[in-house]
């Protein structure tokens, strides 16, 4: 603990600092969607909006260096294709439910094909693994102010409709028949999940992004009786994980996002483990 305090302190390591920011800011995001994912069961699509994200990303890099567009930030293109995967995955999942997993796991695959196809094509200026499993390195001060309005565009739509994301989540016939859109709704908390699939994509990569988006949530509803106590465990959960994970990462010299999610994967088995020793 005393080298972690030592490190945000210290004026030299100023990226350390933004991760641990980035990190404690999206886990508030991470466990309340989190919660919906792990309720409705959605992790697989989830994963497919992530692995998504690195086309958007690719492509911001190729705009930026090969094209010129200085300003827009690869977070940029990450943002539009989750958005837009998030969209086509939805719509593919309400019309289209034979073919599901097929177009799914086609969309997964295409995405990571067209990022390396664009990073390719952008040799000199990134390498592909951080954005695959993270890299502290990457994390600016603009980071920071982005995942801040990201947070409070989540929190804000994740508290509006609360109740009608928790009549989707655990029972969507009755939903419907009660005349709620539950089409508009799980769009949106698709869209949601996208938003904050690219809150941490810079802290623990694309491929483990989801991992730390379920993990925290199954961890939190092995105790918890209700949605609002397990979203509450999740963001306690989120955020212990992520600052041992940069703490361990840090003083070790291990990649930070392997490590967050290590730590987060040892703490789900030691909650299995203690929620069988008490029953």
């Amino acid at each position: 603990m005393f080298e972690l305090i030592e490190a945000l302190r210290h004026p030299e390591i100023a990226f350390f600092r933004y991760a641990f920011l980035v990190g404690i800011l999206a886990s508030i995001s991470f466990g309340i969607v989190g919660t919906y994912v792990v309720a409705k069961r959605i992790s697989y699509l989830a994963g497919a909006i992530a692995h998504c994200v690195l086309g958007g990303i690719g492509a911001g890099l190729y705009l930026q260096h090969k094209v010129g567009l200085t300003w827009f930030d690869p977070i940029y293109g990450a943002l539009i294709a989750a958005l837009v995967a998030a969209l086509v995955i939805g719509l593919v999942s309400i019309h289209a439910k034979q073919r599901e997993d097929t177009v799914i796991g086609a969309l997964w695959a295409t995405g990571m094909a067209i990022g390396l196809l664009f990073i390719a094509k952008t040799p000199g200026y990134v390498e592909p693994m951080s954005y695959l499993f993270g890299n502290i390195l990457l994390i600016s001060r603009s980071d920071i102010w982005l995942v801040l309005g990201l947070d409070l565009v989540v929190v804000g739509v994740a508290a509006i409709f609360y109740h009608k994301f928790l009549a989707v989540c655990f029972d969507e016939e009755f939903a419907r028949l009660r005349g709620l859109n539950t089409d508009f709704h799980n769009l949106l908390l698709l869209c949601l999940t996208a938003l904050t699939v690219v809150l941490l994509v810079r802290v623990v990569g694309i491929i483990m992004v989801i991992a730390l988006l379920t993990l925290p949530a199954a961890v939190a509803g092995t105790f918890a009786r209700t949605l609002g106590q397990m979203m509450l465990g999740a963001i306690l959960c989120c955020l212990l994980f992520v600052t041992a994970g940069l703490s361990l990462s840090f003083v070790h010299d291990l990649p930070s996002g392997p490590t967050i999610i290590l730590v987060a994967a040892v703490g789900y088995l030691a909650a299995l483990a203690l929620k069988k020793i008490s029953s």
